[in-house]
């Protein structure tokens, strides 16, 4: 039986992740926001205040905090010769094996914010789907890259 992936994501992969969960809670606290004024304007019950204050307290600490934190501890991959495996999810863990034979191509994201902290996001495709490793470091994913791209060319050979 084949145990755990091994490999896990760059450390930094975490921060990014945090100001990801801080861009959506300023969305959320300008909703808040809306919601507040609207009861002071027209004096609807208090309780909205109460909730919308809850709603953005809470989405704040998953979304800066727990999730990111989770899902980084979460995340691991490995690439061996056959096949490539990826393990993600934080309630429902989800494993998945790549088989070489089915990679397509292989390619390397970059956002504005990966870039910042020298990151990279490898997507691999198949004839059904896209599958992601997130956030590399930029010389980790560029050789994981060429070393997929290399293996799945000699699994294509072999067939």
């Amino acid at each position: 039986m084949i145990g755990e992936p091994q490999k896990r994501i760059s450390p930094k992969a975490l921060k990014v992740w945090k100001i990801y969960g801080v861009i959506e809670t300023l969305i959320v606290a300008a909703v808040a926001a809306g919601a507040i004024t609207l009861t002071v304007m027209f004096e609807w019950p208090q309780w909205i205040i109460t909730a919308a204050v809850a709603v953005l307290i809470l989405f704040t600490y998953l979304f800066v905090f727990f999730i990111p934190t989770i899902k980084w501890k979460r995340w691991r991959y490995e690439v061996r010769e056959q096949e490539i495996e990826l393990q993600r999810g934080i309630f429902i863990v989800k494993r998945t094996l790549v088989p070489m034979v089915r990679v397509q191509h292989v390619d390397t994201v970059q956002g504005p914010i990966l870039k910042k902290y020298r990151l990279a996001t490898i997507t691999i495709s198949t004839a059904a789907t896209v599958h992601e490793i997130p956030a590399l470091d930029v010389e980790e994913a560029d050789e994981l890259r060429n070393s997929i791209s290399q293996l799945a060319r000699v699994a294509e050979d072999d067939v």
